[in-house]
C-alpha cells in the first residue's frame, strides 16, 4: 500500500481523536470534546475548523443555558472517510504483520544488480 492513499485530513492523531469520537452519532458540545479529546482549545478548534473545510464535520451554534456554544456532529463524508482510514490502517498493519512473520513482503524484491539505498 502506498501511504499517499492515506487522507490528509487523517494526517494527526488529533482529528482522528475529534473523528472517532464523533463516530458515535451524538452532537458533541465543545467544551465535551475538548474534554473527551484531552485538546487544547485552540488546537480543537483549528482541526474541527480544517475536518468542516473537508466535509467531514458540522458545525451549528445553538443556546445552552442563555449562551451560545458550537455543537459538531459526524457528517456521511466524514463517517466514510473515517472508515475507508481504519480500513488502509488494518490494511498496513496485516502488512506489517506479513513482512514480521516471514511472509511475503508487500514490498517487490529488489533486483540483485539494484545498487540503490535506502537512508
Amino acid at each position: 500500500m502506498k501511504y499517499d492513499e492515506i487522507d490528509p485530513q487523517m494526517a494527526t492523531p488529533a482529528r482522528v481523536a475529534i473523528l472517532a469520537t464523533l463516530a458515535d452519532g451524538k452532537s458533541w458540545l465543545f467544551a465535551d470534546l475538548r474534554r473527551e479529546t484531552n485538546l487544547a482549545d485552540g488546537n480543537l478548534h483549528v482541526q474541527t475548523r480544517r475536518l468542516k473545510d473537508a466535509g467531514y464535520v458540522a458545525a451549528e451554534k445553538v443556546v445552552r443555558g442563555g449562551r451560545r456554544v458550537t455543537c459538531f456532529v459526524l457528517t456521511d463524508l466524514g463517517r466514510e472517510a473515517l472508515a475507508g482510514y481504519v480500513r488502509k490502517l488494518g490494511r498496513v498493519l496485516r502488512d506489517a504483520e506479513t513482512t514480521s512473520d516471514g511472509g511475503e513482503s508487500a514490498r517487490p524484491a529488489r533486483r540483485r544488480n539494484d545498487d540503490s539505498r535506502v537512508w
